[in-house]
């Protein structure tokens, strides 16, 4: 059987390709496949422990049977109401362009109903201090130690990405009640100073806005398939920790829904 295998972020560098495709026994799983690229690509090897899988654009265990024409995909480490209206309002984009200067109050102007007591905005934007490097970073790191970050790259699985994303606010229509929800992200090169992702949380109530809101940037930063470089006048550190598949489980004690 033919297998369609992609490479992000790091991966996608160290193998020099984002695709390849393998002709696999029949009955082989996500780690044969694994197996199979490793020894093409013996660089990418050491990131085994980080990595997650996925297979046809939904998360899957290492040990999953595969088919004919399945594609499989290395998930390196990524980069944390009234009844007003018929249906939820959401807004969930992944975006190459910038955003506007007035990001925030545009995803504000879309969302907001005259029964909404709290909207709460958040911008995550481009700092100059470095992060913690993705496992196997380390070394790269320390090259450009004492040095500032000019800019972020962002790199995205975009079906995964969206699907993820959805996923997340669905979860937060039922934990706390808000069903107006913007998280809008970034990709590609993202300047020193600019914004590269963007969540508008908009509810009767400041509480339920408010914890809304920090879910969705927690969330997405945790488990959406969008990986981080941060760039230097000579060189990029990918940053990140492996992906979650699922809600944190810790918060689940303070859950509430409206």
């Amino acid at each position: 059987m033919r297998i369609r295998v992609r490479l992000f972020a790091i991966q996608r560098e160290l193998a020099g390709t984002r695709e390849v495709a393998f002709e696999m026994p029949d009955g082989a799983t996500i780690e044969d496949t694994w197996r199979a690229v490793v020894e093409r690509y013996p660089a990418i090897a050491p990131g085994r422990d980080y990595v997650r899988f996925a297979r046809n654009a939904a998360y899957a265990p290492a040990e999953t049977q595969l088919a004919d024409g399945d594609e499989v995909a290395f998930i390196p480490p990524v980069s944390g109401g009234a009844g007003d209206v018929a249906e939820p309002r959401r807004i969930l984009e992944l975006r190459e362009e910038p955003f506007p200067p007035g990001i925030l109050e545009e995803l504000t102007s879309r969302l907001r109903i005259p029964a909404d007591g709290a909207v709460v905005g958040f911008l995550g934007v481009t700092r100059a201090s470095p992060g913690t490097p993705a496992p196997g970073q380390e070394a790269a790191a320390a090259a450009h130690a004492g040095r500032l970050v000019e800019a972020l790259e962002y790199e995205a699985h975009p079906v995964m990405a969206l699907e993820t994303i959805e996923a997340i606010a669905n979860e937060i229509q039922v934990r706390f009640g808000v069903e107006r929800l913007a998280i809008v992200h970034r990709t590609g090169e993202v300047p020193l100073g600019e914004a590269s992702v963007a969540i508008v949380a908009c509810a009767p109530h400041r509480d339920a806005a408010f914890d809304a809101a920090r879910y969705a940037i927690d969330e997405t930063k945790a488990r959406a398939p969008i990986w981080k470089a941060e760039r230097f006048t000579d060189g990029k550190v990918w940053i990140g920790e492996p992906a979650r598949d699922s809600p944190n489980p810790e918060t689940e004690a303070g859950d509430r829904s409206a």
